[in-house]
Formats: structure tokens, C-alpha cells, sequence
């Protein structure tokens, strides 16, 4: 029986008031309508190279989980790219992209939502499409539509499947990416038969790319065998095997490209729920700390770390100062 029919209605976790209060200029902006032509004097008139320059600047703001500077940025960097007009189009999907994923790790779900079918509109072929479906596949598994993300995916996966003999590193980065979303949704809906499939083909994909590689559209994705490593201890997570999470977690290739950053994040929640599922607290929290230290805004906007938390605080008989702040910090009332 698919999960979500046991569920009922998708309940996702709305946004705190001081983060929907932090986008709000954001959230204009994405649904301002484009300026007209001409609006702008030639010398305030921004140009494709201007714009590309601040998105490339951005996504290091997004691998360093700076959400305030960088919810002040993209209000402009949304203005700048509708202000280039036709010509810009290729640096206007790639800013609406960004902005898209941004928005979702914020749960600013219906800003994300225009974003990316925005950026959709715009692509030009299905391989610039295929990081804004991504990226949508994923916001729609953070609200709770596992059936949508699932069918979602498996269309565009459709799409994009390359030819093996001749396909180019960035047909299999969008491809294997969009196979493990739906590994993600099929696990997550009781499809687990699907869900194996899909991993078993992105796993190819892994092996025909060889080794971590980057998106050459998008500085931020990456695909390869970390990737596929992470996302396969994930789905052991799903299905409460904590030992197993343990033992794949060791087994993650490590050196060259680093994995996309949310990716390596999330897999070090999964190895730190495994540790609390296990008992191991002093592990679980010590990864909690970890986390925080690399990514201290990102945290805060993860109901996983929550949940990890109080399996922790449930467990212990006593709570230390480091457990108490981080209670603070990911929103747990004891």
C-alpha cells in the first residue's frame, strides 16, 4: 500500500515567521512582473556577463549555507536576469534555478514552485530542464507529494536516458540525478521494488561517469559514485536499517570532487540518526555539532536534525549543556 494512502492529505512543515519574514523581498521579486523595454538607461541596463558573474558568486553563498546575505542578494540578482530580455535567457535559468533550490531548502515552497517553472519555461533543451525537475522533484518530497515526485521523476528520467555507448558526462549527471529521485520518492511511498531499479541504473550511470563529477551548467550539482554511495545509505535509512546505514556510511568513497554539499549534509544526518537508532548518543550528537559547524543556517531548517535530537534526548537520562543548545538551535521543545 503506497504510504501516502495511509497518510492522507500531505501536511509539510511551514516556514517559522522570521524566515517567511527574511524571503519576503524574494518572493516580490519572483512575482514582479518583467520590466519593459527600455525602462533602463543603457549604462544602468545590466549585462548577461554581470549577471552570470553574481550567480556564480551566489552558488558559493548556497555551498556555505549563507542564507541571510543570501536572501538580501537575490531580490537584485531576480531583477537583473528578467531585466536582460531574450538574450540573457541561458544566465536567466541558471539564477532562477539557484534561487529555486534556495527557496526550498527555506520551505518557501510556492516562491520555489514559480521559480523553477519559470526556469522551465526558459530552458532550452531538456538538460537545462532537467536541474530545475530535479530540484522540483525535491520540493515536492519535502511537501509530501511522494506520488507526484515519483511520476515526476520517472517522466523526465524517461527523457533523459542516454544512449551508454556514446553518452557525455553531463547526460549521465542528469540522468543518474534524476534516477535517484526516484529512489527517494519510490522508497519513501512503499514502492521499494521501484526503488532498487532505479538505484540499480544510477549506479551505472556512476560507473560509466567514473568519478564525482560536477555539472558543467550548474557549479553547485554533482553526480558520480559518492553521490550514489550517500543516496544508497539514505534509503537503508528510510527503511529503519540503522546497522546497515553504518556500514555503508564507512564504505562512501572519499577525495576528489566533493559531493553537492545538502547531499553530504543530509547523508551525515542519516549516519547520525543511525547512531541515535542505535544507542551510540555521544556519536549522534557529535555529527548534530559537526553539521551545525559547517552548515549553521542550514541546520535550523531540517526537521530530520529535530527528530534525530529527540530520539537522542528520549534516550538519555540526562541531558548535557551541548544537547540543551542544540535544542535551541533545531527547534526542540523539551
Amino acid at each position: 500500500v503506497p504510504t501516502m494512502h495511509l497518510a492522507g492529505d500531505p501536511r509539510p512543515e511551514k516556514a517559522g515567521t522570521t524566515t517567511e519574514t527574511q524571503w519576503t523581498a524574494v518572493r516580490a521579486a519572483l512575482a514582479a512582473p518583467p520590466p519593459v523595454e527600455g525602462d533602463a538607461t543603457e549604462a544602468d541596463a545590466p549585462s548577461a556577463e554581470g549577471v552570470g558573474d553574481a550567480v556564480t558568486a551566489a552558488q558559493a553563498l548556497v555551498t556555505a549555507g549563507e542564507y541571510a546575505t543570501l536572501a538580501q542578494l537575490t531580490p537584485a540578482l531576480v531583477r537583473d536576469a528578467d531585466a536582460l530580455g531574450p538574450e540573457g535567457r541561458a544566465v536567466r535559468v541558471r539564477a532562477l534555478q539557484l534561487v529555486g533550490m534556495v527557496m526550498v531548502h527555506n520551505r518557501q515552497f510556492d516562491a520555489a514552485e514559480l521559480a523553477l517553472g519559470r526556469a522551465m519555461s526558459d530552458a532550452s533543451d531538456r538538460l537545462e530542464s532537467a536541474a530545475s525537475v530535479d530540484t522540483l522533484c525535491w520540493l515536492k518530497l519535502r511537501q509530501g507529494r511522494l506520488g507526484e515526485a515519483y511520476e515526476l521523476a520517472v517522466r523526465w528520467a524517461d527523457e533523459t536516458e542516454p544512449r551508454m555507448s556514446r553518452a557525455t558526462p553531463e547526460e549521465l549527471n542528469a540522468w543518474g540525478s534524476l534516477l535517484l529521485m526516484v529512489a527517494a520518492a519510490a522508497v519513501r511511498n512503499n514502492k521499494t521494488s521501484a526503488a532498487a531499479d532505479a538505484m540499480k541504473l544510477a549506479r551505472a550511470a556512476a560507473v560509466a561517469v567514473g568519478k564525482e563529477q560536477r555539472s558543467s551548467r550548474d557549479a553547485i550539482r554533482s553526480f558520480g559514485p559518492t553521490t550514489v554511495a550517500m543516496k544508497t545509505a539514505e534509503i537503508a535509512s528510510v527503511l529503519d536499517q540503522p546497522d546497515r546505514v553504518l556500514r555503508l556510511a564507512e564504505r562512501v568513497p572519499l577525495g576528489g570532487v566533493s559531493p553537492k554539499w545538502s547531499n553530504r549534509n543530509r547523508h551525515l544526518l542519516d549516519v547520525a540518526d543511525a547512531h541515535a537508532r542505535t544507542r551510540d548518543y555521544p556519536a549522534a550528537v557529535e555529527l548534530l555539532q559537526r553539521v551545525r559547524h559547517d552548515a549553521p543556517q542550514w541546520l535550523p531548517q531540517q526537521r530530520y536534525a529535530r527528530d534525530i535530537l529527540d530520539t537522542v534526548v528520549r534516550g538519555r537520562r540526562t541531558l548535557t549543556p551541548e544537547m540543551r543548545e542544540l535544542a535551541g538551535v533545531v527547534g526542540l521543545t523539551m
